[in-house]
Parts: structure tokens; C-alpha cells; sequence
């Protein structure tokens, strides 16, 4: 990691004609918390009339961390961004717009987030003043680490974000001179490149608002001519980055129905016809044609598919017909056909359109809703009520059926059928839904086929079935607020396996889960975890620490640390005890011996003499924040192990798995540059 230094973040403020709002927006990064001797705030006037320029003049009077930079205007947001790049020393470089402002602790929470997990980006909560529209899917729950594709952190390519700016300046990133859609291109390549990214949600840090004269450039440059480069830029931005596959189309999928289908659909009817069809139309053809996969057709929403296939098809006329009427046409019904469920648009089956029925498919984007009513315990069977149904589909003859599956593992799955039973609740939505409650029973000592369950995390999903259509479903997160669905632990016997701990838990989603024989209750652990760290020299050695608490420590017995992957394999090290204290121990795990995959960690203890008369206890090794990942080399090969949260506690999991070439070189890069530059 590159080395810190005592000036920490660079705030880079384009301003054009932005009174009052500019007042605000700089003394927000005045006031950071961060404290103004880590903080440059950099502002650059771009060649304002309206007094901006004298205003920036007048606080930077006042302070001294303020930079001020007068320039002639650049026609858009992204020159004085530039300039302010140009200048910017800190170790991290923060966008904050004119009309817009932080929050009192943003920095200094970001910045501690990027420190603590090594990440390049870093995401802030988004709050909006005033009905702007602000990104949520993203900001639901704070993310330590992680990346554009297993995060919605691709959701949000405004540029209002930490970045580390070794980053942009090993990418030599700078933004395109374009009016609209500049920021796009900028933060793509800069999170297609980033080693990591960190999600802050549990603060707001940074306010969005409309200036009041309503100039903001979003609104005032909105018009095709000022997207159309942006766009494209922004489509070979992924293809620059990212090979054909599954990640490009991922990746793609966002701005095919953002950049390519939104203007599409809302600003092509308002140009004039010969510029929509001479100037426009052959470019959002060429996108269609060139970045749209058979895999990215398949996902995206049917409106969409109906769009892409007539521009594929040369047909201009018909593109502006749907696009004309698409609110209209949105509101049309459904029909069920053979277990499919289209949409009713008039192209639909109409053969002077010749449409294919694909374009009109809506079955696997149906909404479902569904409901717990009550999780409850009843001589050792786990009793579930609630309701489920799909939207635009009537509930007739109800086939609902509970799927369990074991998590991190490909064995086959476990199917548990319901009982249909009359909705207790009223119900929202389309169709009629009057028969779709139901119960169900879930016994672990036989669910699998008269077996019990095996032992690990299961989780609980809902395949929701009428008219021959269906669709699957977490379940769980829908439920009422009360005892009787916070089922407690239960201990059940079974032939095969003997007694078995079954913990239902809610996960972090709030999606029902079940740990089967995998965690114990605190009051029955015979120790307690006090420290995780990677070995000083070893660096692939995992030091497990604690002590022996109540019985375990008067009775004593044989503790052992176990290792278990999501397939089954086991490995097991035992304790040392340290000299001088008999109940503090030591447990070393040689990390680098574990194969590719997830594994969970528990302590485990035997009876006294070990014979197996006593039944075994155990305790969780928990999640420490502090713990990092690790790396080594096997065969040759760079491998990491990564810490995770697990399960119904915070318990400690590792993934093992190679680690990209590509990905290892430029770290390597990054870090012998942050020594150069030291």
C-alpha cells in the first residue's frame, strides 16, 4: 500500500455561476472532522459571472487549507475537475459538487474505511435534499470490502466518491470534455481497475440538491447531443478493461439499459425526426448491435428486449412507436400461456410485426410476495405458516414447495412440500391470491428423503407454483415482528446421526436460515476466543487464542481446532497449552494446506479421556474486524485466504482460492510505486 502521508484528502470543487449554493458546499469540507491539517480543498472557478469567483476568494481568506483557481470557462464540469487533479497532493481525492455538500464526519469515515481494508474507492451514503434522486441499493449495509461485481457499487458512476488517487493517476485518468455523461467513463475505468471498494452506509455522507434556479447541468444539458459521446465512451470503457464473458456482460447490462435504452426510450421522440433518424438512430443501432450479448438479452426487462430487437432489425419507424407509447403500453395485462407469462403489448403475436414471443417474456421478472407468519418449534419439526404468491398470476391449485440448500456446496437439494390454506392477510397486487397461505413442516431428523439433514448452513427458499408457472425465492425476510417467528435452538435425535443442534437464524438480508450441528450456545462453549492473528513469520499460519472456561476448565479434555469446507473435507490441529497457565491455549492452523474453497472454524473439546462416553462440546472462533487477508505460494501459484462473517453468529470463515495473475501484478505495481513516491 502506498505510504500515508500527513495531507490525507484532496476536495476538488468545480464551480460555475453557483451562488448561494457554493457557500455551503465549501464550508462543508471546512468543517470535516477530518481536521483541516489532513484537507486541501481545492476550488476552480471556471470563468463564473455571477460572483462565484468572489466568493471563493473571500473564504479562502479565512482558510488557509482553501485553494482558489480562476480559469476561463471549459464548458462543463469535468475541466475544472481536471485542473483541481492537476493540483490535488493528498493521499485521496473526494468530487464534491457546488450545489451539493458533506456531511460533518464523511471524510474521516471514508478515509478510515479505505486505511482499514487496503480498498481504492470508496462509497459514502447518498442523501437527498430537496427529492433528488439518489442511488439505495448499494448503501443498504456498510461493506468493508468488496467490488463491482458482487456489490451494486456499478449502480453509482457519479463521481461523488474517495478515491485513492495513485489510482487515477497510474490509469491517467482525466474526464472527457463532455457537457453530460463525463463522470460515467471517469468512474468506470477507475472501479474496472480498483483492488478493492468500500461501502460507508451508516452515515450520510454526502447531500445531493437541485441549485434553485434549477441550472444544474443534469438538467440544463440533458438533450442527446450532450449524452451521445459520454455513451459511447462509456460502452468502450468496459470492452478497454474487461474480455467478452460473463463479467463484461454484467458490466454492459448496466449501460445498455441506462445509456442505450433510457435515452432510447425518453429522449429519441423529442428530437426532430430527421435528426433521430439520420443523426441518432445509427449509433444506439451500432451499440445494439456491437456490446449486446444473447446473455445480456436474456436479463434485461422486456420493454428493453423489445427495443434492442428492433433496433437490431433496422426498423426506426417501429422504435419510435414503442418508444412514443411506452408509459401507455406499460400498463397493458398479461397473459398465461403453457407455464410462460407474456406481455400484452400490441406488437405481441401480431404477425404483421413479427416479433418473437422471447421479446415479450416477463416469467422470470415477476415480482413474488411472499410472508412468514410463524416459525415455530413443535416436538423437534420446525412449523412454518405464511403466504406466497406471484404477481399477475391467479393462485389456482397451489403446488408452493420449501427447497433447502446447503450453503457453499453443490449436493442436491431438499424439497419439503406445503399445505395450501386460505391468505390470512389482504393482499397487494394483481390477481387473485385468495388460496395462496400455506404450512409446512420441516423435520431435520428425515427431511432429506428420511434423513437428516447434514450438518451446515441450509438456507430456506420458497419455489412458488401456480398455472404451471414458477418461481424461487428467498424466504424469510417478509415477516411479522414477534416471538414465534425467532425461533430458538433446538436439539434433535436422530438414528443416523444421533443429536444434532438446529439453529433457524436471519441472515444479514433477513432471510431464514438453518444451521444444522454447527454452532453450540454460548453457555455450553468449553472456551472463549480471545485473539485471531496471522503467525508473525508464517504468514499462512492462523493463531487461534483463548481459554478454557467453567467445566471445561476444572474437568478438562482434549481441544482441537477444526477447519470444514463447504464439500465436506476436515481438517483439525490440536491446542497447546501455555506454561504456567493451564486453561490459556494456543491453536495453529497452517492455512496454506486447506484445498480451494470456504471453510467454517470451530473449537471442539471431548470428554475427559477422549472415549467418546462424553459428547463433544464446542465454540465459535469469531470474526475479528482487525483480521486481515493473507497470501502465499503454492506449487508456484499465488494463493489468498480472505476472512468472512459467518453464519448465525459473526463467526469466523476463511476462503481460500488462487489469486489472479493479473490482478497480483498490479499490486505489485501499486506498491512499488507508493515506495517510489515515498
Amino acid at each position: 500500500m502506498p505510504a500515508v502521508s500527513s495531507l490525507r484528502v484532496s476536495v476538488i470543487i468545480p464551480a460555475y455561476n453557483a451562488m448561494p449554493e457554493l457557500t455551503r458546499a465549501v464550508t462543508s469540507a471546512m468543517d470535516q472532522t477530518l481536521g483541516p491539517d489532513r484537507i486541501e480543498i481545492i476550488a476552480v472557478n471556471d470563468g463564473s459571472t455571477d460572483g462565484t469567483g468572489e466568493e471563493l476568494e473571500r473564504l479562502a481568506r479565512g482558510c488557509p487549507a482553501l485553494h482558489v483557481i480562476h480559469q476561463e470557462n471549459s464548458g462543463g464540469a469535468g475541466g475544472p475537475r481536471n485542473t483541481g487533479l492537476d493540483h490535488a497532493r493528498g493521499d485521496f481525492v473526494f468530487f464534491l459538487d457546488s450545489d451539493d455538500y458533506l456531511g460533518p464526519d464523511a471524510l474521516r469515515r471514508m478515509v478510515a474505511m479505505a486505511d482499514e481494508n487496503g480498498t481504492d474507492i470508496v462509497l459514502g451514503r447518498i442523501a437527498s435534499v430537496g427529492g433528488r434522486a439518489v442511488p439505495r441499493a448499494v448503501f443498504q449495509y456498510n461493506q468493508p470490502r468488496t467490488d463491482i461485481f458482487s456489490s451494486h457499487a456499478y449502480l453509482t458512476l457519479g463521481p461523488w466518491k474517495l478515491f485513492r488517487r495513485s489510482l487515477i493517476e497510474r490509469l491517467h485518468l482525466r474526464f472527457p470534455p463532455y457537457r453530460n455523461c463525463e463522470d460515467k467513463p471517469f468512474t468506470a475505468a477507475a472501479y474496472l481497475n480498483a483492488s478493492g471498494i468500500s461501502v460507508v452506509a451508516d452515515y450520510d455522507c454526502y447531500y445531493v440538491r437541485y441549485r434553485e434556479n434549477r441550472s444544474n447541468l443534469t438538467l440544463t444539458a440533458s438533450d442527446l447531443i450532450h449524452r451521445m459521446d459520454g455513451i459511447r465512451l462509456c460502452f468502450e470503457t468496459v470492452a478497454r478493461y474487461l474480455e467478452p464473458g460473463p463479467r463484461r456482460d454484467q458490466i454492459m447490462r448496466r449501460h445498455v439499459e441506462w445509456e442505450l435504452c433510457g435515452p432510447l426510450r425518453g429522449l429519441l421522440p423529442r428530437e426532430s425526426e430527421q435528426d433521430a433518424r439520420e443523426r441518432f438512430f445509427p449509433e444506439f443501432r451500432h451499440w445494439a448491435r456491437t456490446w449486446m450479448t444473447d446473455a445480456i438479452f436474456e436479463r434485461i426487462d422486456a420493454p428493453d428486449r423489445l427495443l434492442i430487437h428492433l433496433l437490431r432489425a433496422d426498423r426506426f419507424e417501429d422504435v419510435l412507436t414503442v418508444a412514443r407509447n411506452a408509459k401507455r403500453d406499460a400498463r397493458r395485462g398479461h397473459r398465461v400461456d403453457k407455464g410462460r407469462v407474456y406481455w400484452l403489448h400490441p406488437f405481441f403475436r401480431d404477425h404483421a410485426a413479427d416479433v418473437p414471443d422471447a421479446c415479450f417474456d416477463i416469467t422470470g421478472r415477476l415480482p413474488v410476495h411472499h410472508h412468514l407468519d410463524m416459525a415455530q418449534w413443535h416436538d423437534g419439526v420446525l412449523r412454518l405458516t405464511g403466504h406466497a404468491y406471484i404477481e399477475h398470476v391467479d393462485t389456482l391449485d397451489p403446488g408452493t414447495e420449501i427447497v433447502l440448500r446447503r450453503y457453499q456446496s453443490d449436493r442436491p437439494e431438499v424439497r419439503v412440500p406445503t399445505t395450501p390454506r386460505p391468505a390470512a392477510h389482504s393482499l397487494p397486487g394483481e390477481g387473485r391470491h385468495e388460496m395462496s397461505g400455506f404450512a409446512a413442516e420441516i423435520d431435520p431428523a428425515t427431511a432429506d428423503g428420511g434423513a437428516p439433514l447434514e450438518r451446515g448452513l441450509w438456507n430456506i427458499h420458497l419455489d412458488v407454483r401456480t398455472q404451471g408457472v414458477s418461481r424461487t425465492v428467498r424466504f424469510g425476510n417478509s415477516r411479522e415482528d414477534g416471538e414465534a417467528t425467532h425461533p430458538t435452538r433446538r436439539s434433535v435425535t436422530t438414528r443416523q446421526a444421533g443429536p444434532l443442534v438446529v439453529v433457524p437464524y436471519y441472515t444479514p438480508y433477513s432471510n431464514l436460515s438453518l444451521d444444522v450441528g454447527q454452532v453450540a450456545h454460548p453457555l455450553d462453549a468449553p472456551c472463549q476466543v480471545t485473539r485471531t492473528a496471522w503467525h508473525a513469520v508464517r504468514k499462512s499460519t492462523l493463531i487461534v487464542g483463548g481459554r478454557l472456561i467453567g467445566e471445561a476448565a476444572r474437568d478438562g479434555g482434549r481441544l482441537r481446532l477444526r477447519a470444514e469446507s463447504g464439500a465436506g473435507a476436515v481438517r483439525e490441529v490440536p491446542v497447546r497449552y501455555e506454561a504456567g497457565d493451564s486453561d490459556a491455549f494456543t491453536a495453529r492452523l497452517p492455512v496454506k494446506r486447506l484445498s480451494e474453497g470456504r471453510w467454517t472454524l470451530t473449537l471442539i473439546m471431548e470428554g475427559p479421556g477422549g472415549d467418546g462416553d462424553v459428547p463433544c462440546r464446542t465454540a465459535l472462533v469469531p470474526r475479528f474486524g482487525q483480521l486481515a487477508g493473507t497470501r502465499w505460494l503454492r506449487f508456484g501459484r499465488p494463493y489468498y485466504a480472505k476472512p468472512l462473517a459467518w453464519g448465525p453468529a459473526v463467526a469466523l470463515g476463511l476462503e481460500v482460492a488462487p489469486l489472479k495473475v493479473v490482478m497480483g501484478v498490479r499490486r505489485r505495481l501499486r506498491r512499488g510505486r507508493g515506495r517510489a513516491g515515498g
